[in-house]
């Protein structure tokens, strides 16, 4: 088959195709529906394919490795960080009751200290079994006087949780009680993406899940260092957060041989969809820190963390009234997982405890959890001893009488993963000659990884020809089309009303400013055609201005308006939680393994596709322009669709750490590279000064390297 009719193939097959959803006025009308139903739709297909294939005990043994792989790898783990000195150092030990309890340090990592209190029966008589306790969102803080100020000094997640290692080691366990990162004696944050607008941390695949994973790890490894210990019976239990790192790590690695994670999962839906509060109606995933949760590149639903423990003993624990992991989002996925563990030969390995109650650690879960560990890890299936409380004073349980000054704890986000690094190019032959190389893997990687879950590309695009509007010699062509399944966008060519066949299709990305100025140029007069602006007065003057360009030069210029914007708006204004719409979209859309940026993307991509397969376009060159905000979603457009020729980008960021956000970009490449991959088609970066073109020096050096300009800089006159 030639190429023309491959491209004609093509052309029939993105046009015409399996209808799917067709854009209407009634869609232009509610961008928010059309929204939510997207997310609805994509919850359903992760659920539905969530175990999908794995159907008998060959089926597991062939995937569960990687699943293994791909669950550390989401939480920022693989490959797995190296397993330095812990340098474990005990500040000090109490007793009471029967009970010794030490208090330790180590490193999970250089600099990263976890504090921890390790309880043990006082005689220890041959090798006991161990729990590892992960301790939630809960510490103790008290206001203390250092000379002439007064601070708030934290003692540590571990002095709020203290009554479960209490238990375990008066009835012959060894317990540690782990402080988290967030609520430690060193405070570190967990809240990157929830309350610091740390947006970035989803382009490194950074979580602090996958920090609190990490330190379990470790704390294994220590807890195997010592005499008393049995290391073939290892568990772990915690509560709420704690509940979420209690499946991180049995999930993650096959020592813990008994857990019971309690009141820290749900299902997807119960994450983005649903909710027993009328102000958790938009989903519990409004109440939850960044610690509950993984970089879903693989699009998982929690359903598979579970199963990923099989064949191990595990008890699920919750209350029936628990709102922020409500009773439907645990009940849906036990059901599948009791199937795995009966499909393992170990359908006494899972249980459900559910007691009546809200958010509360009551006495009927921790009898529960005890009964659980005794006969797990010492065959004792008589009911669990009575709980006998002793209480230490925080300052009894703190571990350090003055915080390290090597410590890296308090900015962990910026060490725990490193980002990709690109050497600088150098004219000794050794960068031109590997360029092709390393280009085509970086664009392997993006298309394997950072946006792995974009629509199929053979997606019929569904083109409609929607409204043409003429008006003072200018006409506006309006085409509706499907970007994906429930996403139905509508573009605008504006033209002179004799130009037949432009010369050339200046196509721009708008964010919703640059639709209002567009709105704002055209006026009333195409409302029809715009679905905006019905009342608006039309701005004569730039009317005029782009009426005598387009006639002039023979050129059209399309206005590809991605999903939230334009014709398909969000509205909503309401706040969930005091968080604004665009905050709960953004953490939702990184759990269906995208971000808001990279389907504006893929929006933008399906736009150009749609002028290329219009016959009035047909060898007519296209350039595509993005400013601020959409620059770097058209420089990501322009990667894929090698059809445009040119890109104008006014103040483009310099790093993903400013924008825009994919999962894991930053461990391929930054946007210095990114514009590499543009080469050798022609790219014009616009400043407000040429200081904001600085941060683009490695291109410069490229394209001398490479011996060929192609990409310019310009700094704006000021308005």
């Amino acid at each position: 088959m030639n190429t023309k009719i491959r491209v004609l193939a093509l052309i029939i097959a993105l046009i015409v195709g399996n209808a799917t959803r067709v854009f209407s006025q009634e869609d232009t009308k509610d961008g928010n529906k059309t929204r939510d139903e997207y997310l609805r739709d994509q919850v359903g297909k992760i659920r539905d394919n969530s175990l999908k294939g794995i159907d008998s005990k060959a089926d597991w043994d062939a995937n569960s490795k990687e699943m293994r792989r791909q669950l550390l790898e989401m939480l920022g783990l693989w490959p797995l960080p190296a397993k330095t000195d812990l340098k474990p150092v005990v500040t000090g030990k109490i007793e009471a009751g029967g009970i010794r309890v030490e208090k330790i340090h180590f490193q999970s990592m250089p600099g990263l200290y976890v504090t921890a209190n390790l309880y043990l029966p006082q005689k220890v008589e041959g090798k006991i079994p161990a729990i590892l306790y992960v301790c939630g969102h809960a510490n103790v803080v008290i206001k203390e006087t250092v000379g002439d100020k007064t601070v708030a000094v934290s003692y540590g997640s571990k002095a709020h949780y203290q009554y479960h290692p209490v238990w375990f080691a008066q009835n012959g366990y060894a317990c540690i009680a782990l402080d988290t990162l967030q609520l430690g004696e060193i405070q570190g944050i967990h809240h990157g993406t929830y309350s610091q607008n740390m947006w970035w941390w989803q382009c490194m695949g950074y979580t602090s899940a996958g920090v609190e994973c990490w330190n379990a790890m470790r704390a294994l490894d220590y807890l195997q260092t010592r005499p008393e210990i049995d290391s073939s019976r290892l568990g772990v239990t915690g509560r709420s957060g704690g509940g979420a790192t209690s499946w991180w790590i049995t999930a993650a690695d096959e020592r813990i041989k008994a857990a019971v994670p309690v009141a820290g999962i749900s299902d997807l839906q119960a994450h983005l969809l649903e909710g027993i509060e009328p102000r958790l109606r938009k989903g519990v995933i409004t109440g939850h820190c960044d610690c509950m949760y993984f970089i879903n590149l693989y699009r998982w639903d929690f359903t598979q963390l579970i199963a990923l423990c099989a064949p191990r003993a595990v008890l699920l624990g919750n209350s029936d009234e628990d709102p922020i992991f409500p009773k439907p989002g645990y009940l849906r996925m036990v059901e599948k997982v009791r199937k795995i563990y009966a499909m393992l030969n170990a359908p006494d390995g899972f249980a459900l405890l559910e007691t009546k109650g809200g958010h509360v650690d009551t006495i009927e879960l921790r009898r529960g959890i005890n009964a659980w560990m005794n006969k797990w890890l010492k065959g004792d299936t008589n009911p669990p001893a009575a709980e006998k409380p002793i209480k230490f004073e925080p300052k009894q349980l703190k571990v350090f009488d003055s915080l390290p000054t090597d410590e890296i704890n308090t900015q962990l986000h910026e060490h725990f993963i490193k980002k990709a690094v690109w050497e600088t190019p150098n004219s000794d032959n050794h960068f031109k000659e590997s360029w092709q190389k390393k280009s085509g893997q970086a664009l392997a990687d993006l298309k394997q990884k950072v946006f792995r879950n974009w629509a199929d590309d053979q997606l019929p695009l569904e083109i409609k020809p929607a409204e043409t509007k003429v008006f003072d010699g200018v006409k506006l062509q309006a085409f509706d089309f499907v970007s994906e399944k429930e996403i139905p966008l509508r573009l605008f060519v504006l033209s002179a009303e004799k130009t037949a066949k432009p010369k050339l299709l200046v196509a721009e990305a708008l964010n919703e400013t640059e639709w209002q100025k567009f709105v704002a140029m055209m006026g009333s007069d195409f409302f029809t055609v715009l679905k905006d602006g019905e009342k608006v007065k039309r701005n004569e003057e730039e009317f005029q201005q782009q009426k005598r360009m387009m006639a002039g030069n023979d050129w059209a210029f399309a206005m590809i308006v991605p999903r939230g914007f334009g014709a398909t708006p969000w509205t909503d204004t309401v706040t969930i939680d005091g968080k604004t719409m665009d905050f709960q979209l953004r953490r939702r859309y990184a759990l269906l393994g995208q971000t808001l940026d990279s389907q504006r993307v893929w929006d933008v991509r399906r736009g150009v596709q749609v002028l290329i397969a219009n016959p009035d376009f047909k060898d007519v060159p296209l350039w595509l322009v993005g400013k601020n905000d959409m620059a770097g979603i058209a420089l990501y457009a322009a990667i894929f669709e090698p059809a445009i020729q040119r890109l104008d980008l006014w103040n483009l960021s310099p790093s993903h750490r400013v924008g825009p956000i994919f999962l894991e970009v930053l461990r391929v490449l930054d946007i210095p590279q990114a514009l590499a991959l543009l080469y050798p088609r022609k790219v014009k970066l616009y400043f407000q000064s040429k200081d904001e073109s600085k941060p683009f020096g490695w291109v410069d050096e490229f394209q001398k390297v490479m011996g060929k300009e192609f990409l310019q800089h310009r700094v704006m006159a000021p308005k």
